[in-house]
């Protein structure tokens, strides 16, 4: 039999995080669970490492070390706290696949060390490649790393390119649900609530990136993931809304010819295939009726009402750490609407601004990144608090 493969879950107490403890279990015989890692909540990191006994596990807030390892005192398992933690752990000889499951920037620094690392990546972090798309894939091909996506659309993409690599792909499709105000119009959306926003129709997800499919902002990054992991240029990805979630994406070819791929909305069938590619396992998942479905619709996505998705296309126009600052703004207004402190429509308006008045660095190092990023985060933070 051949040698397990050793999976480090980056953020395994967030949505992917959970759902691909519960792929790594129902095949004991082909995952070794080396590292698990939580940012800030213990109690279900600690009830993990208790249920999967990983080798290690890090909490990313150091004052949660004390709580963690006692609770663990008695377990042979390694525990270790803060960012740099991350960023060790995936180095280890006991690790073939980083499953990067963290949410916003935290995400980047951890998946660079692992391709240095020479690890595959299972990537769900969109912003990993929104924020420094040119660097990672960079590195990615310097090292021979392999990096498999995680996000439904862009494995969708993945899967419909298996045997397909050597032909030349015309277009792409993203398929977008629309979020909870499909149709809408700029006047409803002035009064959203949060508990509306956060109402996803098809998709279970966590509450940012729940928010970031309201706006479509989460559409626009990963149309601009897209660009990096399939080496598209802009116009050669669309986004079309599709209210029903089957089709998960759609690849135009050469010669007109199309190919989709299609399933019922489970997230644990993309981290699945991620993680045990080139391979198919059976699955007892729900499986897809079209006689559930009888009509299947598309429409185009209005990108005057959902500005984040125009925003997305134009960082990608204006090129260098653009994107970097459209996400660390989307990053602390998504934060100030889930606390609050601005409108719905606020969150758009305040991205464009900052991403108009950050400058952008052209031809950037990693360290460009991190600026960007801290400038960006500190305009949107003035505009809120300015507000």
């Amino acid at each position: 039999m051949e040698k397990k493969k050793g999976i480090v879950i980056l953020g395994s107490t967030g949505s992917i995080g959970t759902q691909a403890l519960e792929v790594i279990e129902a095949y004991p015989a082909f995952f070794d669970l080396q590292v698990i890692t939580a940012g800030k909540n213990a109690d279900l990191l600690i009830e993990q490492a208790l249920k999967f006994k990983p080798n290690t596990v890090v909490i990313t807030d150091e004052s949660l070390y004390e709580k963690v390892k006692e609770a663990l005192i008695d377990e042979d398992i390694h525990v270790y706290a803060g960012p740099e933690a991350l960023c060790q752990v995936v180095e280890s000889n006991e690790v073939d696949i980083v499953l990067t499951a963290l949410v916003g920037y935290a995400g980047l620094k951890p998946t660079v060390r692992a391709i240095e690392a020479k690890k595959t990546i299972a990537l769900a972090n969109k912003e990993t490649l929104v924020v420094a798309g040119e660097l990672v894939t960079r590195l990615a091909k310097e090292n021979g790393v392999n990096i498999y996506p995680v996000d439904s659309e862009h494995s969708a993409i993945f899967q419909c390119l298996v045997g397909e690599f050597h032909n030349k792909i015309e277009k792409i499709y993203l398929t977008a649900s629309g979020g909870p105000f499909l149709g809408w119009s700029l006047e409803q959306l002035k009064t959203v609530t949060k508990e509306q926003a956060l109402k996803h129709p098809n998709w279970t997800m966590g509450s940012k990136i729940t928010i970031d499919s309201a706006s479509l902002m989460n559409k626009g990054f990963e149309v601009i993931e897209a660009k990096w992991l399939f080496n598209l240029k802009p116009e050669q990805i669309d986004v079309i809304v599709h209210p029903q979630s089957i089709v998960h994406s759609l690849v135009q070819f050469e010669d007109g010819s199309m190919k989709a791929q299609m399933g019922l909305p489970d997230m644990k069938l993309p981290i699945q295939f991620a993680l045990t590619y080139p391979d198919r396992f059976k699955t007892d998942f729900p499986r897809f009726n079209f006689l559930d479905y009888p009509k299947l619709t598309f429409e185009k996505p209005d990108r005057v009402v959902f500005k984040n998705l125009d925003l997305a296309f134009k960082a990608m126009e204006m090129e260098g750490t653009a994107a970097c600052i459209l996400n660390a703004a989307n990053e602390i207004t998504v934060e100030a609407f889930l606390h609050d402190k601005i409108t719905f429509l606020q969150i758009a308006e305040f991205n464009e601004k900052t991403l108009l008045n950050v400058d952008s660095v052209q031809k950037p190092a990693y360290e460009d990144y991190v600026e960007s990023d801290k400038l960006a985060r500190e305009y949107a933070l003035s505009l809120i608090q300015n507000n």
